[in-house]
């Protein structure tokens, strides 16, 4: 019997791939609605970040969420993800 293959995800600042499990979340809703996600329990596209400080800090200076749903993102998911970076290390 095979074991199943997880699927890996890439972070949007640094390109590093991995599982879901290790990434933030970024959601964008079939309504157009963007938020941060952290229990993954919201539908729709999705785009992830490294749980690091380095990675976290560089999405939001270049606004990479933005390039990644092609669309502008609302300052308060920006203001979301700063506050996730203060409480990292």
């Amino acid at each position: 019997m095979e074991k199943a293959v997880k699927t890996e995800r890439m972070c949007v600042s640094c390109r590093r791939k991995s599982t879901k499990e290790t990434f933030i979340r970024v959601v964008k809703t079939k309504e157009g609605e963007i938020a941060v996600c952290p229990e993954s329990k919201i539908n729709g596209r999705s785009v992830y970040i490294c749980n690091n400080r380095d990675c976290v800090g560089k999405a939001i200076k270049t606004k990479a969420i933005n390039r990644a749903f092609k669309s502008e993102t609302p300052q308060v998911v920006y203001e979301q993800l700063g506050k996730i970076y203060e409480k990292l290390k």
